[in-house]
């Protein structure tokens, strides 16, 4: 009898065993690790399941009838290839949601922004009285969002390494929103990167590119609807900025949308981010006038360019969702017209090189203060006139900063790494990051 072996537990891993067991499929459970997240909740709800802990046994995989893989295990681990080249179906929760979903998909890639995004949208389709659900990469894994019952609409953030066990999304509207280096310690080079999240694009009705960023732009034969964004003035029916009356819009070609100061997203960063929504939101249905009045009120995620604490003239800001060096860039071009920033930076690079955080660094910048494991390759990358501090923890980091700190002055956590070196997760990082900020303020 065919079984299927779900690989790698965690939220992902119990949500496909729950959705197995659901349809009435027999199923085994492997995990690298010996004691993985969700171990006693699969224990409990499923006594009789096989579970194979520790290095994964390419025999027993090749007897499988498919392999349901998590996002956080490469496809290339060679047991999972060589199940693979035996002609075993390797596939994730995003596969066997999109095999099930008739209603229509939303579905949002890029290096950054994507998080920001995904919840703009489903806030617009919220605003819009529409059934919505939001979830995959974010929120609630895509299988547990199907389990609530059909939505009218979902929007779903999705990474590389969930887009490379799909085939079969079909979106209504797809994009992604930008390219730039990231997890190169599990892929070869950029190319393979960029070639994973192209798979978005495969099917879907309407591609949504980014006019700043070519590697947005579907590589393979594409016959579907297009439409762009950018901050430049749009032509017709593309997204953009238009100068009309001393005031800055949002556009879509000629037709004035909303100014920038009615959003709630600050700097170009959230411009750009409501340009990308109002165009994904519109290819999907949702009515522009409920999507406009939902960029009134936005409040933006935590650990995105939020504001946590100002002191004496100077504010705070929490980034620490800012993994990579595309993220911190974004944040530093963003950011600088308010005033100049101490950035806080480094931890664990992913294997990235740091020499595009040199120009944004140099231009917006009054000082650079580096932790965790990769600093010193932040340090030799930067190559400019500004100073920069190394210490061992972010208590110091931020003393530093307040230190460092004038009235006008922004201090930016945004690491451009990864937090695993210091930290169990970007959220803690950022919550260590405001406590700090807090208790030194106070304390001064």
């Amino acid at each position: 009898m065919s079984h299927s072996v779900v690989i790698g537990l965690g939220q992902t891993g119990v949500s496909c065993a729950r959705y197995l067991a659901s349809k009435g499929e027999r199923f085994a459970i492997a995990d690298t690790r010996f004691n993985p997240p969700g171990l006693a909740e699969i224990e409990q709800e499923f006594p009789d399941v096989e579970l194979w802990l520790g290095p994964l046994d390419a025999g027993l995989l090749c007897e499988a009838s498919q392999l349901v893989v998590s996002p956080g295990i490469a496809i290339s681990e060679p047991a999972i290839a060589k199940a693979m080249d035996a002609g075993v179906p390797v596939i994730g929760d995003v596969e066997l949601f999109a095999r099930e979903v008739s209603a229509p998909v939303i579905a949002i890639t890029g290096s950054n922004a994507k998080s920001t995004v995904t919840s703009l949208v489903g806030h617009m389709a919220k605003k819009a009285g529409i059934d919505v659900g939001v979830g995959g990469n974010i929120g609630l894994p895509v299988l547990d969002l199907l389990a609530e019952g059909e939505k009218a609409l979902y929007v779903l953030e999705l990474s590389s390494f969930q887009l490379e066990t799909t085939h079969s999304l079909r979106a209504q509207a797809a994009t992604i929103l930008n390219l730039s280096a990231d997890h190169l310690d599990r892929y070869p080079d950029m190319l393979e990167y960029g070639l994973a999240k192209q798979r978005i694009y495969t099917g879907c009705k309407l591609a949504v590119t980014n006019r700043e960023d070519e590697a947005t732009l579907p590589v393979h034969e594409f016959k579907s609807g297009l439409v762009s964004f950018g901050l430049d003035q749009p032509e017709d029916g593309q997204f953009g900025l238009c100068s009309h009356e001393g005031k800055l819009w949002l556009a879509q070609g000629d037709e004035l949308l909303i100014t920038v100061d009615e959003i709630s997203l600050s700097g170009r960063h959230g411009q750009i981010n409501a340009l990308s929504a109002l165009a994904l939101g519109q290819g999907a249905g949702i009515p522009m006038a409920a999507m406009l009045e939902a960029l009134k009120d936005f409040q933006g995620l935590d650990h995105r360019c939020q504001l946590v604490h100002e002191h004496d003239g100077v504010k705070y800001i929490d980034d620490s969702k800012g993994t990579n060096v595309g993220a911190t860039v974004a944040a530093l071009n963003g950011l600088g017209v308010d005033g100049p920033i101490i950035l806080i930076a480094g931890g664990d690079g992913k294997g990235a090189a740091f020499d595009e955080l040199a120009e944004p660094v140099a231009e917006h910048c009054k000082a650079v203060v580096l932790i965790g494991r990769d600093a010193n390759l932040i340090a030799e990358a930067l190559k400019a006139d500004t100073p920069v501090y190394q210490v061992s923890s972010m208590e110091e980091a931020v003393a530093q900063s307040v230190k460092l700190a004038e009235s006008g002055d922004q201090v930016l956590l945004s690491p451009a790494c990864a937090s695993w070196d210091m930290f169990k997760s970007y959220i803690v990082r950022g919550q260590v990051f405001a406590a700090a900020v807090k208790d030194l303020c106070r304390a001064g």
